[in-house]
């Protein structure tokens, strides 16, 4: 994973890989596609890599694959 320092504290720019992801611009969070919900990078467990979104949990994952959110 390519991570800068986390105490930049803004919000990160992230792509998405399969397993991975790369920070094209530095920060300690992203913000969840679902929630709104902040997620530190450290958290970041959920994302796609197709609409290229993070997720703050599995459930919000479901929520946007059933078209609910």
């Amino acid at each position: 994973m390519n991570r800068f320092d986390s105490q930049m504290g803004g919000e990160a720019r992230l792509r998405y890989l399969d397993a991975d992801y790369d920070v094209l611009a530095p920060g300690s969070f992203v913000t969840c596609a679902v929630t709104g919900e902040r997620i530190s990078l450290d958290e970041l467990r959920y994302w796609s890599v197709d609409r290229q979104e993070p997720y703050a949990t599995a459930e919000a994952v479901v929520k946007r694959d059933l078209g609910l959110a």
